[in-house]
């Protein structure tokens, strides 16, 4: 190829690099700024349950995972309650009864207006026959109900009970224990526990550069010593309502934490990117992506 025909490669390619590189640069007109890393959120554990701890089954820095069993309150009481309860629910013999003394009465109704239209009987003879056959049905559907409601009771006791099993209700990390066995949980928390996957970047925003942040948009997080190396981000928040004494507005990003190697609690620098940055494959530089373009078009120069 001749030194013409390589610059006019070069020239013909050059404004694709550029395009290239400033889709790949951090946005200029945001400078980067300071930020604090925390948990993306903290809940203490509470229950409405006035019992006792009867088992704490973590200890604080314990990570834990959704639904796992932290905390068993006192339940001997409620126990018992729930084996009274199954047994009234399991009980049929009301039932079955009732199923005996319906088919009876209507036997025996069937019998009486056979001899009812036979002249045989009476027309009160009849007609108590039927009515006993009503009675029998009404206790038999009685029975039922009763069975029914059993069910509920039991299904209700099983609630309490399991309500005295404290599990949690996130994946994260315990923060602080508040309470040990023996000790009552009314009114008060049990447990802090912090969800640490992804972490919440707490940033605060000169207001001159509000409406060029927005949802979605991505960001490089820069952690403190000796947490060293460069963390992508993603905003998931921004305020719309700025301090006008400070003229700052706050802006929150989700900073995913798969592996727990981020502490919360870190100060930070933050780096807002270009919302339209193009991504590279890993293990392929920006100049690697543009090369690999320019070679595979056969395009005649």
């Amino acid at each position: 190829m001749s030194f013409a025909s390589q610059n006019i490669r070069v020239a013909r390619y050059a404004p694709l690099v550029l395009v290239f590189l400033a889709a790949q640069s951090p946005a200029v007109d945001i400078p980067q700024l300071d930020c604090v890393v925390e948990p993306h959120m903290v809940v203490d554990l509470s229950t409405q349950i006035d019992s006792i701890v009867a088992t704490m089954h973590v200890e604080r820095g314990d990570l834990v995972v959704k639904n796992q069993i932290l905390v068993t309150l006192d339940s001997g009481v409620e126990q018992a309650a729930v084996e009274s309860a199954r047994a009234r629910a399991a009980a049929g013999a009301g039932i079955r009864a009732g199923e005996v003394s319906v088919a009876f009465a209507e036997r025996r109704e069937e019998r009486v207006q056979t001899l009812y239209q036979e002249n045989a009987v009476s027309s009160d003879q009849a007609d108590e026959a039927a009515t006993d056959t009503r009675l029998a049905q009404s206790q038999l559907d009685q029975a039922e109900e009763a069975s029914r409601l059993a069910q509920l009771e039991f299904h209700r006791a099983e609630e309490i009970l399991r309500r005295h099993t404290i599990r949690s209700p996130i994946d994260g990390v315990v923060v602080q224990r508040y309470l040990s066995p023996g000790e009552s949980v009314r009114f008060q928390p049990m447990l802090r526990l912090a969800q640490i996957d992804p972490l919440r970047v707490e940033v605060i925003v000169p207001v001159s550069v509000f409406g060029k942040i927005r949802v979605g948009q991505r960001a490089i997080i820069q952690p403190e010593s000796p947490m060293v190396g460069n963390y992508p981000a993603e905003v998931a928040i921004v305020d719309r309502v700025a301090d006008a004494a400070s003229g700052t507005f706050r802006v929150a990003l989700d900073l995913p934490n798969p592996d727990y190697r981020l502490p919360s609690g870190l100060k930070c620098m933050v780096q807002f990117l270009d919302e339209f940055a193009v991504p590279v494959a890993s293990g392929e530089s920006d100049l690697d992506a543009i090369q690999a373009s320019a070679d595979g078009d056969s395009t005649p120069l």
